[in-house]
């Protein structure tokens, strides 16, 4: 069916015109999909990479070089009052009934096994390779549940990429350096005022790599206004802790919150970037949705809030854009809170990111995904930047003008803490980016039908980290670096003679 079709286009074309001539319903990419590897198991026909390509569904999941999965915790109680918070029984506070990732939880018991197992069957239905998954665990405050049911939660959801029974947390984590779906990324979210040496290396043990601080506002008084419970302060302190430990660091950022206007959130967002006590390496856009069953809604009911209008927002957000440095990924602009639950307010736009319109210098706008050409010249670009207390070098290879990102590595350079034996130079992050390629897969072919294009697996990582390695022991004289591995990568950096202490992979160099 598939015969001399080369694009999606084409092949919507050929099943249209299957469908009339046959006079049956219109196939769906799944359902083909299925058919055609019972066609391969029984030896019909042989594996063709164009139509796994033409079938896969939301090609888009996979062209960031890995494939997202959110899990979500238990409901528990929260140990926050914020006044913009939502309170739903049976669902951790923060979220709402209607989310996708709160309906896959509640259908399955909030079992972690389960979410990540199922997520991972439909992913492969849908036609995306699952070789490379960053695990995303979401629900309340991570660092206020039980430290048992932590390493539970986590070890059942390196069980269901294993496809194991039960395991201890490090048997989990071993077999995972080698497992079909491996863990190359772990992210959980929590507050600043959580943060501490002592989290930080429960955290490394559990294999986080990246931790989403529920910043809010960088403004004590807004911060007060709206019960949040800590203070800039803690954020300033957090962030850097996290930093110097290796972690990504990711700010959920609220603006639209009570007492805020369009023009200090725009400053707040100027201060972030410019400002190097936070210069936060990702960026989730989160405007404050007003929903009944938070405390804000009884403000807005006498009068003392008033939300954006759509207008408001939407300029803000196209400002706070152009202000965006290369070094950020700019994650999400909304979150997918369902806009009949929402009373009033933009947070009802659910296109935000449409409605905002065009490309920024983030990360996310820049990312190579499909358009690879393998005959660009690509260049080595690099920033130095300082952030708390450190500095910090963003290394990337793209295109001569900057359109097309391919690939990327942090580089954090630190002044040893006393008493302290962490190294001073840190990988933070490597990340190639396009189409997600297998892990077995050498991506030798460029050409031909059946080849994927993308930029894995050409040796980009490689060169970068050398780069790095020269940077750290010429211009600043070490002889030691290390890299936050996400436990299903550590058999690539031991290939580059990196080996594992405690928690990190490290190198002499």
């Amino acid at each position: 069916m598939t015969s001399g079709a080369k694009t999606p286009e084409d092949l919507a074309y050929c099943k249209r015109r299957f469908a009339k001539k046959y006079q049956i319903p219109f196939p769906d990419n799944i359902a083909l999909l299925k058919t055609y590897h019972e066609l391969i198991e029984g030896k019909s026909i042989r594996p063709s990479t164009l139509i796994e390509v033409l079938l896969r569904t939301r090609p888009v999941r996979s062209l960031s070089g890995i494939i997202n999965i959110s899990v979500l915790t238990k409901p528990y109680r929260c140990p926050g009052k914020c006044l913009y918070c939502p309170i739903e029984k049976g669902i951790p506070k923060s979220y709402v009934s209607g989310e996708p990732a709160v309906e896959r939880a509640k259908r399955l018991d909030y079992d972690p096994y389960l979410q990540v197992k199922k997520r991972i069957e439909m992913l492969t239905l849908e036609g995306h390779p699952t070789d490379k998954i960053e695990l995303r665990i979401v629900g309340g405050t991570w660092s206020y549940y039980p430290r048992k049911y932590q390493t539970w939660f986590i070890t059942r959801c390196f069980n269901a990429c294993d496809d194991r029974g039960p395991t201890s947390l490090n048997q989990a984590q071993k077999i995972n350096e080698r497992a079909k779906h491996r863990i190359v990324g772990l992210s959980i979210e929590t507050r600043p005022d959580f943060i501490t040496d002592d989290e930080i290396a429960k955290l490394r043990k559990l294999g986080v790599t990246m931790v989403e601080l529920g910043v809010q506002s960088i403004y004590d008084d807004i911060l007060k206004k709206n019960l949040r419970g800590h203070g800039v302060r803690e954020t300033v302190l957090a962030t850097q802790l996290l930093k110097d430990a290796g972690f990504k660091v990711l700010y959920q950022i609220m603006p639209n919150l009570y007492g805020s206007s369009p023009a200090r959130d725009l400053k707040m967002f100027k201060t972030i970037f410019t400002d190097s006590r936070f210069q936060p390496d990702l960026l989730k856009i989160y405007p404050c949705a007003l929903l009944k069953s938070s405390p804000l809604f009884n403000v807005w009911r006498q009068g003392s809030y008033r939300p954006y209008t759509e207008k408001q927002l939407i300029n803000l957000v196209q400002a706070i854009k152009k202000n965006i440095p290369r070094y950020v990924r700019i994650q999400r602009i909304a979150r997918d809170i369902p806009s009949k639950s929402i009373l009033a307010g933009p947070a009802k736009i659910s296109n935000l990111r449409q409605l905002v319109g065009g490309h920024c210098k983030c990360i996310r706008c820049r990312e190579v995904k499909g358009n690879y050409d393998p005959q660009e010249k690509l260049y080595l670009f690099r920033q130095n930047y300082p952030a708390s207390g450190g500095q910090e070098i963003f290394l990337s290879y793209e295109n001569k003008n900057r359109t097309k990102l391919y690939s990327l590595i942090r580089l954090r350079l630190i002044e040893v803490r006393p008493q302290s034996s962490r190294p001073t130079a840190l990988i933070r992050e490597l990340h190639t980016y396009g189409q997600l390629q297998p892990i077995n897969s050498d991506n030798a072919n460029d050409r031909g039908p059946t080849s994927i294009i993308s930029p894995q697996h050409k040796g980009l990582g490689k060169r970068l980290i050398a780069e790095a390695e020269k940077i750290s022991k010429r211009e600043f004289k070490l002889k030691k670096i290390a890299v936050i591995s996400g436990v299903g990568v550590r058999g690539y950096y031991r290939k580059l003679g990196y080996r594992l202490k405690d928690t990190y992979m490290v190198k002499f160099i």
